[in-house]
């Protein structure tokens, strides 16, 4: 399955606790990726710096779903779901 262009849910939603680009703590649930453009597309897509944890992020019909405000809520409940506490 191919990511849904435009989406960006998977910048926005998760924690990154890895250093990207702009943002060297990563980045708290719920905060735009510094690397997501405003059309939500990510400006490291492919490159050395994209944390690892990204690159792997592979979508899913189950994580994605039919649209971007689905795989926001999904994304959003695992979060939830997988917080340290």
């Amino acid at each position: 399955m191919e990511c849904r262009l435009g989406c960006g849910a998977c910048c926005i939603a998760p924690s990154i606790s890895s250093p990207i680009p702009g943002m060297p703590n990563g980045k708290p649930a719920g905060v735009r990726c510094i690397q997501l453009t405003k059309d939500n597309n990510c400006k490291i897509f492919g490159e050395k710096e994209r944390p690892k944890v990204c690159g792997n992020l592979k979508p899913s019909r189950e994580m994605c779903g039919e649209s971007n405000k689905e795989a926001y809520l999904y994304l959003e409940d695992l979060e939830k779901a997988t917080a340290i506490e």
